[in-house]
Formats: structure tokens, C-alpha cells, sequence
């Protein structure tokens, strides 16, 4: 991961004053509500972001249901990290980056809340005109631009993509533009899988339970499995199905599967398939900073949508009911679930 992360080290305060803001605090596992903390001050390498919407990532929902390694994490925690909001004030020795500018970040953490501090480097400036409720979804671009890239995509590639939320169907839309023979994505909502056919994918095909093994649907029209497979899984899981529809000498790009894996992984099948499998976030920071300009590009560009991915938006305080739904497996209708911190200015 890029060295540049920004953590929000905030001083929770005991009551509402005219220098707190309202932010939310994970206590345990499932237990995630409302507290107060001082509104920090930028340093003079820093930016003060007044934050508009946030969205729930896969791996807040990981965070949420405790299932992040302590080393990686320890409670009471803030969450949030797929931000739109707008600059409020700037250090003094910040150039470039002006007040008043709408702005998407990424690498900034615990930003459900209504301000928070960082780097240039975490700021991306977007068009006064863009839509501030699609400003967060270009979070993920990097690391799906990036598996893009590794995936080595041609017109005689077969590639499945497997899950289509958020990351999923924004995946769909940036590999349709590598032309590949055959773009088959898997899902198991009805919902996301017709929003995946129309932004390109050739077949779509609902899986009839989380547990079903993906080629048991697939096998039966592309027996030998696939050149490329992309998990965007939540549950670290899919890597063993990814295994599994991966053609002999196929690369899986691993995007997704960051969750724990609980069935065994045959490494022999890897060996005996003759399998690449990659990570897919950038290792650099420099290479991360010019994913992130390529994505905004392409969204300024019109050739990515994201707004009909976004199927509900809470208010902070509503923030453990976001969860609670984000949370449901079974929930049909929920695709991206947005907290609206403060208001648009």
C-alpha cells in the first residue's frame, strides 16, 4: 500500500460545542454510533475537507462485522473512506489546492464525520459542475485501473468478472474498454446483473446462492474456464473460486477477496493449471497519483457511470441504520449506500 495514508486521529470531546463536529465511532463489532470531536485544524502541509458523502466500502462492512485482524485494527475505530466533500481552509504552505474546491480523496480514513484533515497528495480537484454524489466512487479507481493493467487484456481474451457492486460494475465498464473476445460477470441480484449487461458485459449469469461454485453455473458454455478472472468478492472465499474458473495458464487479479478465507485453498490446482495470480494496488505512490488522474478523466469524460449504482443516501446520524442494511446479504435492492455529512454548499 502507498506510504501516504491519512488516519483521522481526532479528539472526541463530551458534548456538542462550536468547535465540534458529529462523527461516528465504531465501539465493537456491530455497534457503530454518534460522538463528538474537535474540528481539527489543518498544519501547514494540510487541508481542512468539509465532507459531503461518503460511501460504505466492502471493507468498512469487513471492519463493521469485526473480521479485521487485530494487527490491522484495534476498537474503538473510525471508518469511511470513499470521500466527496469540499476544501474549507488550507495550510499555509499548500499550493495549488484552493478553498472552495469540490474535491474526491482517497488513502483517508475515518471520514464519516463532517471535517477532516489531509495530505495534497489524498485530494483529487473535480469540475465545480460534477455531480458531488459520484465524487466517492472514484475511491476504487486506482486499484481497478491497475487490474485492468495486469490483466493484459486482448481481443482473444475471455475474462470473468465475479460480483457486481459498486467495484464490480465499475470493473465491467473500464475492462469492456480493453475489447476483450468474451466479458462474462456473475452476481447474485438480478439488479446489478441488468445494470452489467448494459454497461457492457457479453453474459451475465445469476448465481442461485453465495455457496454455489461459480463454474457450476458456467461450465456447461465455457468449459475450459476463463484467461482472466477478476473477483470483486467481499469474501475471501472467491480466490478459491477463482481458482476453479481460471483456464490453464490464466491470471487472476485479485481486486477483491479481502475478507477471510475459510475453505482451503489447493495450491497444487495453482502449480498443475500453471495459474499468475496478482495484487492489484498500486505500489507507488507516484503510480497511485496517476491511476487516480486517469479515473477522473475518464469520469470527466463521461465514459463511466456510477449514479445508478447509488441506491440509497442516509444522513450521519443515520449511520448505524447505513450499516445495519449495507450489512444484509439478503437486501435485493441495495447496490451503494452514501452518508450525507453535511450539505452541499
Amino acid at each position: 500500500m502507498a506510504s501516504q495514508m491519512q488516519l483521522a486521529n481526532l479528539k472526541l470531546v463530551s458534548q456538542q460545542s462550536p468547535n465540534s463536529q458529529r462523527v461516528a465511532v465504531l465501539h465493537a463489532p456491530y455497534e457503530i454510533g454518534m460522538a463528538y470531536a474537535e474540528i481539527p485544524e489543518p498544519m501547514n502541509d494540510e487541508v481542512l475537507i468539509k465532507i459531503t458523502f461518503v460511501g460504505i466500502c466492502g471493507s468498512d462492512v469487513e471492519t463493521y462485522r469485526g473480521l479485521r485482524k487485530p494487527e490491522y485494527l484495534s476498537m474503538p475505530t473510525r471508518l469511511g473512506h470513499e470521500v466527496a466533500g469540499v476544501v474549507e481552509k488550507t495550510g499555509a504552505n499548500v499550493t495549488g489546492i484552493r478553498k472552495g474546491d469540490k474535491v474526491a480523496c482517497r488513502y483517508v480514513w475515518g471520514a464519516f464525520a463532517e471535517y477532516i484533515v489531509c495530505k495534497p497528495f489524498n485530494i483529487k480537484v473535480l469540475p465545480k459542475w460534477f455531480p458531488m454524489k459520484e465524487i466517492s466512487t472514484l475511491e476504487v479507481l486506482p486499484g481497478i485501473l491497475h487490474a485492468a493493467d495486469l490483466s493484459s487484456i486482448s481481443p482473444n481474451t475471455n475474462v470473468l468478472i465475479t460480483g457486481q457492486g459498486v467495484s464490480g460494475l465499475v470493473m465491467t465498464q473500464i475492462i469492456k474498454l480493453y475489447s476483450p473476445k468474451n466479458l462474462v460477470v456473475t452476481d447474485l441480484h438480478e439488479k446489478n446483473l441488468v445494470l452489467a449487461k448494459k454497461y457492457g458485459a457479453t453474459h451475465v449469469y445469476k448465481i442461485p446462492a453465495e455457496d454455489t461454485p461459480t463454474m457450476d453455473v458456467l461450465r456447461k458454455e465455457f468449459p475450459d474456464g476463463f484467461d482472466v478472472v477478476i473477483p470483486c468478492l467481499l469474501d475471501g472465499d472467491g480466490m478459491v473460486d477463482a481458482i476453479d474458473a481460471a483456464a490453464f495458464g490464466g491470471k487472476i487479479v485479485m481486486y477483491g477477496c479481502i475478507g477471510i478465507c475459510n475453505k482451503p485453498v489447493d495450491f497444487f490446482k495453482v502449480h498443475r493449471k500453471r495459474l499468475e495470480i496478482y495484487s492489484t494496488e498500486p505500489r507507488s505512490d507516484i503510480d497511485m497519483r496517476n491511476y487516480f488522474q486517469k479515473g477522473m478523466e475518464l469520469f470527466v469524460d463521461g465514459l463511466l457511470n456510477t449514479s445508478e449504482m447509488i441506491t440509497h443516501v442516509f444522513p450521519l446520524e443515520r449511520v448505524a441504520e447505513a450499516f445495519q442494511l449495507r450489512n444484509d446479504k439478503n437486501a435485493k435492492d441495495v447496490i451503494h449506500i452514501l452518508i450525507e455529512c453535511t450539505e452541499e454548499d
